[in-house]
């Protein structure tokens, strides 16, 4: 890991994927813990497409832990926030009673400074609290020197976010302990498993979500007499298709169709190209629906993906040498 000598700054810069769960969890048996009342399955997307960067700095230069999200500073005192990092240092210090590793120069002692930044629409529905913790449980890791199971710890700043610790097809075992050890995730096979598979998502909108994945999933708890027997979108409003390469460019057409680009937004399809098709009259009189003005934005297309890894090119850090954002980031 890269280290300034003269600010003893060291500074670490990983990326973390998106997860989107086709058996989806809805509720939580302990809120404090992040513990639910089922278990998970769910894809790994390809980081290409659906990401969050994070960068965290450690110097004996900083006065206090700072965390910056898309550019702008927010509070690190936040319950979840400082679960992840007081579960990191614990897990640092033990490594160093135990004698399995010198973290000292690592900073154990030292405040961080946390930048971090998603390359797609935050809070609207799109997995980013899943990135953004597993990328930060990851970041923090490899600045600390803390190895082993980390979903544990990244599950304690959004449920979710265990399954983003791993690429392709992952499971999160709900678990029986009341502490929780043995809520974790596990990758069920890796995103070569299926390489005919692709992962459409249909935003209907980038705004934040009207209501959060917690209180929704609160909400279904208490209120549903169908939880985990009727099927349900993710919170907010955008759609994930799961269709095979086969498939692909017949049904992005449909949506163009559908939804013309040259009043929907313009840019239609982002991430993985699609070759344009032409539709049958006779299909298109199967749909039976005009085209509309308002509804799909755009489409981002993508596949299975790998889970998170170091960023090795120091010019991608999104902290300067000062521990302060770069005014890119």
């Amino acid at each position: 890991m890269p280290e300034d000598s003269g600010n003893k700054l060291t500074m670490v810069t990983c990326s973390a994927p998106v997860n989107i769960a086709v058996i989806k969890y809805w509720g939580k048996r302990d809120e404090e813990l992040i513990l639910p009342i089922n278990s998970s399955l769910s894809v790994t997307l390809h980081q290409d497409q659906l990401k969050t960067t994070t960068t965290v700095a450690c110097s004996r230069s900083f006065q206090e832990d700072c965390i910056w999200l898309n550019g702008k500073e927010e509070d690190i005192t936040q319950p979840r926030l400082q679960s992840c990092l007081r579960e990191i240092r614990r897990l640092a210090r033990k490594r160093r009673s135990d004698g399995e590793a010198d973290v000292d120069a690592a900073g154990l002692s030292h405040k961080v400074h946390i930048c971090s930044v998603n390359n797609f629409p935050t809070a609207a529905g799109l997995a980013s609290s899943a990135a953004g913790y597993a990328c930060l449980v990851y970041t923090l890791s490899r600045v600390m020197g803390v190895e082993g199971e980390l979903s544990v710890v990244s599950r304690q700043g959004s449920g979710s976010a265990c399954r983003s610790m791993y690429g392709g097809f992952v499971q999160w075992i709900m678990g029986q302990q009341g502490d929780g050890k043995d809520s974790l995730a596990q990758q069920v096979e890796p995103e070569t498993h299926w390489p005919e598979l692709r992962v459409l998502v249909l935003v209907v909108s980038s705004e934040r979500k009207p209501v959060g994945s917690t209180s929704g999933m609160q909400t279904s708890v208490e209120t549903s007499s169908l939880l985990k027997v009727a099927y349900t979108f993710d919170a907010g409003p955008n759609a994930v298709i799961y269709t095979l390469q086969q498939n692909v460019e017949e049904f992005v057409q449909v949506v163009k169709h559908l939804f013309p680009p040259e009043i929907n937004g313009g840019q239609f399809l982002k991430g993985l190209p699609v070759a344009p098709t032409t539709l049958s009259e006779e299909l298109k009189q199967a749909i039976g629906m005009e085209p509309m003005v308002k509804g799909i934005s755009y489409i981002i297309s993508t596949k299975a993906g790998p889970g998170p890894r170091v960023v090795e090119d120091p010019s991608e850090h999104l902290l300067g040498s000062d521990g302060l954002p770069k005014e890119s980031a």
